[in-house]
């Protein structure tokens, strides 16, 4: 008789746990990412000097990406003449809400710029035409990031490239009649032609190691961003 009874409450049991009677939560890829950004955890400083290199990659890669996307664009749709004004990335709006997530500030610089505000005297590492960074600590609250940008796009010799060969004379002179002082040109493919530099603060460096959600950047075709 015991026997019969246990059966019939785990019959009961099962009929009340079908499926299609639970109600899911809502959100609960969200929430369990909350929750992981919420665990206390120990940071350690070697860590932090890891999540800088991370955060300084991601968003000079996702930059360089969309420089060369929208370099593309400009100049299939207008030459040189439209192209010259986008060559920019540091000030896109997708680049400047990123670096706003990651309390970061970033510039490019160069010893021979086309805009003379981007002139810099660059670091022994930012000079080697590879992919060596710069990762330091300028003090507690701060961390500096910096990345050899090396011109690796035939598309930018039309704007960077050797005048008369690369670019055409009336395409110069365009360029010098928006910057008078250039001094970007007469590059060749592989060449360094400045860096990009990256002021981070302490607590967005950190809150970016304490995700465990994040990814990296990867290349993807972007909306029009102007």
């Amino acid at each position: 008789m015991k026997n019969w009874f246990y059966l019939f409450a785990l019959l009961l049991l099962a009929s009340a746990c079908r499926p299609d009677q639970i109600e899911h939560l809502k959100d609960s890829k969200r929430i369990g990412i909350e929750t992981a950004n919420w665990e206390v955890k120990r940071i350690m400083p070697k860590d932090l000097l890891k999540a800088a290199r991370w955060a300084g990659d991601s968003l000079t890669a996702t930059a360089d990406t969309l420089l060369r996307q929208t370099m593309a664009r400009e100049l299939a749709a207008g030459g040189v003449a439209q192209a010259v004004g986008f060559c920019r990335p540091e000030t896109y709006r997708l680049v400047d809400s990123l670096a706003s997530v990651m309390k970061a500030t970033a510039r490019r610089v160069s010893a021979r710029p086309r805009n003379v505000a981007q002139q810099a005297t660059l670091t022994a590492a930012a000079m080697r035409t590879d992919t060596t960074r710069t990762i330091t600590r300028e003090s507690q609250e701060v961390f500096f990031y910096q990345r050899p940008i090396v011109l690796n796009n035939a598309l930018c010799l039309r704007c960077h490239g050797r005048v008369g060969t690369d670019i055409a004379a009336a395409d110069y002179a365009l360029i010098k009649k928006q910057f008078p002082q250039d001094q970007a040109t007469g590059y060749r493919l592989g060449q360094q032609m400045g860096a990009w530099q990256l002021s981070q603060r302490r607590d967005g460096v950190a809150e970016f190691w304490t995700m465990k959600t994040r990814k990296k950047w990867k290349e993807r075709k972007m909306p029009k961003l102007f």
